[in-house]
């Protein structure tokens, strides 16, 4: 495949975080998870893909994408910039969204 085809099928944004070499791992990471299922719920629009068989590898891509945060350990803790952990100064909780059907629902733990 061609430069040009490449960067046609399969487009980068720029990434504005801390840079680790993590981080644009799991950056690229993510967008090739956005760009997936870009294309799935395409198929699925266009009746080429049933619905159940787009949630299902939307939901495999979504566990490889957890797999991968968790494997280069991104965003396991909130540091300030001396390194210092934010939770244990300030007294902040970390907060969690929640799946649920049609809403996300954040909760503190």
């Amino acid at each position: 495949m061609t430069g040009n085809s490449q960067n046609f099928l399969y487009p980068q944004g720029r990434y504005y975080g801390e840079v680790k070499p993590e981080n644009l791992v799991f950056n690229a990471n993510l967008q090739e998870f956005t760009q997936r299922v870009g294309y799935i719920s395409a198929l699925t629009s266009n009746g080429k893909l049933s619905v159940e068989q787009a949630f299902a590898q939307i939901e495999t891509l979504w566990q490889e994408v957890e797999k991968s945060k968790k494997q280069l350990g991104v965003g396991d803790r909130r540091f300030l910039l001396d390194g210092t952990d934010r939770t244990k100064e300030t007294g902040f909780r970390s907060t969690q969204m929640v799946k649920k059907p049609g809403f996300c629902i954040e909760e503190s733990y």
